[in-house]
Parts: C-alpha cells; sequence; structure tokens
C-alpha cells in the first residue's frame, strides 16, 4: 500500500515516463546467455550459504547468543539483498525487452536501499556485540540480554526502511522526459538522478548528507568497538586467548571494510566524478558479490558454526 500511494502520488509529476529500460552490461545475447549462468549460480550459491547460516543458528541451541542471532539476521538480510538485484536481472538476461515499471522500479530501489542500509547499522551493531563479549566477558550476559539485542536489531531495520523511504520519494519525484534507459542492471539512485530532466542539486545533497552521516555513525561505533577490543587483545597474557579474539573478529572486520568500503566508492563522492559503467560493477560488489562472501567468511573463520555444521551433517 505505500508504495502503490507514492506511486499515485508520483504519476502525475511523471507521466512522461512509465516504464523504465534497464541496460544492464551487454546486448550481446552470447555474453548474456554466460552472464545469465554465471549470476545463476552465484545467486544459488548466496541463497544456499545464507540459508544454511539462519536454519544453524535456529537449530543448534549452543549458537543461541546475540552474537550469532546478529548473524542470523546479517544473512537473512542478504538473502534478501541478493534476491532484490538478482531475480530481476536474471530475467533480464534472458529477455530482449528489458523493461521494469515505474512502480516496479520505485519498490526495487526502495528495498535495495533498506537492505543495504540495514546491513550497515547490522554490522555496526555486530562490532558493539563483540565489543562487550571481549572487554568485559563476565557482564555478556547482562549487558547483551534481550532488552538490549532485540531493540539494536529493530533499529537496524527501521533506520534501514526510513532512509529507503527518503530517498525513494525524492528520487521519485523527480521528471523523467529526456530518456527511459537506466545505463545499470537495477534501479539504484545515481543512474536514475542521471536520466532525470529535473534539476538534481537537492537529490546529491540529500544522498551525499544521509549516506555520508550513516556512514560517519556506523564506521565510528566499529572503529571505536575495535579500539577497545586492541586494549582487551594488549592485556591478554595468553596466546590462545589472542587466537580465538582474532578468529572471532577478523571475519567481520573483513566484511566491515570491503562493504563500507564500496559504500564510500559509490554514493559519497561529487556526482561529476560518477561513471555510470565503473558504478555498476562496483554496485554489483556489495549487492550481490558480498553476500555470496559472507557465509564463507563467517563459516570457515568461526570455530563455533564449523562444529554445528559438522552436528547437522553427521547427526551428532
Amino acid at each position: 500500500r505505500f508504495m502503490q500511494s507514492l506511486a499515485t502520488n508520483w504519476k502525475t509529476n511523471v507521466t512522461e515516463v512509465t516504464i523504465f529500460v534497464l541496460k544492464g552490461f551487454t546486448d550481446k545475447p552470447e555474453l548474456q546467455t554466460i552472464l545469465f549462468f554465471l549470476f545463476l549460480a552465484i545467486y544459488l550459491f548466496t541463497m544456499m550459504g545464507n540459508l544454511v547460516l539462519v536454519v544453524l543458528v535456529i537449530g543448534d541451541s549452543r549458537l543461541h547468543n546475540p552474537m550469532y542471532y546478529f548473524l542470523s539476521m546479517l544473512s537473512s538480510v542478504d538473502a534478501c539483498f541478493s534476491s532484490v538485484i538478482s531475480l530481476n536481472m536474471l530475467v533480464d538476461f534472458m529477455s530482449k525487452n528489458k523493461v521494469i515499471s515505474f512502480l516496479g522500479c520505485a519498490t526495487q530501489m526502495f528495498l535495495a536501499v533498506t537492505f543495504g542500509t540495514t546491513e550497515c547499522f547490522l554490522l555496526a551493531a555486530m562490532a558493539y556485540d563483540r565489543y562487550v563479549v571481549i572487554y568485559n566477558p563476565l557482564l555478556y550476559s547482562v549487558s547483551m540480554s534481550p532488552r538490549v539485542y532485540v531493540p539494536l536489531i529493530v533499529a537496524s531495520y527501521v533506520g534501514g526502511i526510513l532512509h529507503a523511504s527518503v530517498h525513494t520519494v525524492a528520487t521519485f519525484s523527480l521528471s523523467f522526459c529526456a530518456s527511459n534507459e537506466i545505463r545499470h542492471v537495477f534501479c539504484d539512485i545515481p543512474p536514475l538522478l542521471a536520466i532525470s530532466c529535473s534539476d538534481t542539486h537537492t537529490n546529491q545533497l540529500l544522498l551525499f548528507c544521509f549516506v555520508g552521516a550513516i556512514e560517519i555513525v556506523t564506521v565510528l561505533i566499529v572503529l571505536i568497538s575495535y579500539a577497545f577490543i586492541l586494549l582487551a587483545i594488549l592485556r591478554m597474557r595468553s596466546a590462545e586467548g589472542r587466537r580465538k579474539v582474532f578468529s572471532t573478529c577478523g571475519s567481520h572486520l573483513t566484511e566491515v571494510s570491503v562493504y563500507h568500503g564500496t559504500i564510500l566508492f559509490m554514493y559519497v563522492r561529487p556526482s561529476s566524478s560518477h561513471a555510470l559503467d565503473h558504478d555498476m560493477i562496483v554496485s554489483m560488489f556489495y549487492s550481490i558479490v558480498i553476500p555470496m562472501l559472507n557465509p564463507i567468511i563467517y563459516s570457515l573463520r568461526n570455530k563455533d558454526v564449523k562444529e554445528a555444521m559438522k552436528r547437522k551433517l553427521f547427526h551428532e
């Protein structure tokens, strides 16, 4: 209902364009076939890996703690994020007319921004969770009780929805009369602004300010959390204890670095420096490749997850 009401209000401003055409990577049929099977394999692997992590956390009582609840939420967001982008893209690879309706484009952008932003907040919450469990493990059950971690998870989703609502309303209030061809594989903000015949300075400012603020807040939470974790590591006398800490934090730091690096490159820079072909590749990385890599990163570097997987496989 939310998206339908938005579409009704916006269509008075955008009667010039009722459908968009997603240009994608290439027009060559042979390359499109290759890309279809490549991205189909990536999507299936992404769904399998993330859903396995969710099932493990739900089904194994030894993983019933906030750290793994956050991980299962991250996996569910990654599965949804990848689905929003991949399913439509796979259909387009096999279609001659790569069209998407006005409402469909708005919905896709709303969902993509929602899940992308939610992931930023969840990664920050996971950093705080690691700080609590390492810096003061004796008080972990109190400091990360359901009264703490449940609101953090809910706030991550609410923040994602609010952020997406701002950009969806701002973007689709513009007029699209010059062209309806989007040089991208999905309805992302920069390529849509590029084809608008309205003044997009306000939209660019909104994009820079909101994404910049979210990045500053979430990255600061991660940096401060890991600064305290580093202090805890320096105080440890046990080499085994340090190894466990590095094993616990290494996977999270890897994802934080890659994910935030691509987000900053995509959105927090002057609009004049946007090269849409490069942006398309970068956006594919954070919306499709990273969700595929996350289950590998977390399962290979996490002893508890590997043991839970063994118990499931061998029914121990």
